[in-house]
């Protein structure tokens, strides 16, 4: 499989979508590992009250939303997506909690 274009060099909408599906699975492979570390958080934290962390989760967005802005991205249409990542995560990291412990 070729690499795909990058985006200024697409002319074709099966360019794009081959830039669209490539960068896909590179997220994914991204989020497997944002998620391993919570797992890891999950094996660490010993109380469950930890594992909402409303201080971090707001750290983490402030660091997107800036991220975002400086590469020249609506920091809050970034800052809206990784919300719900981070919600996922936290839903994720409660999962592997409880499981650890059931």
């Amino acid at each position: 499989m070729t690499a795909a274009k990058l985006p200024e060099q697409c002319e074709t909408m099966l360019d794009v979508r081959a830039g669209v599906d490539e960068t896909d699975r590179a997220l994914v492979a991204l989020l497997v590992r944002r998620f391993g570390y919570m797992d890891a958080a999950a094996r660490i934290k010993t109380d469950r009250g930890t594992v909402r962390d409303e201080a971090r989760k707001a750290q983490v967005l402030d660091n997107v939303a800036r991220a975002a802005e400086e590469a020249g991205l609506d920091g809050d249409r970034i800052r809206a997506v990784w919300n719900e990542l981070v919600e996922q995560s936290i839903a994720h990291e409660f999962d592997r909690w409880d499981e650890a412990r059931a």
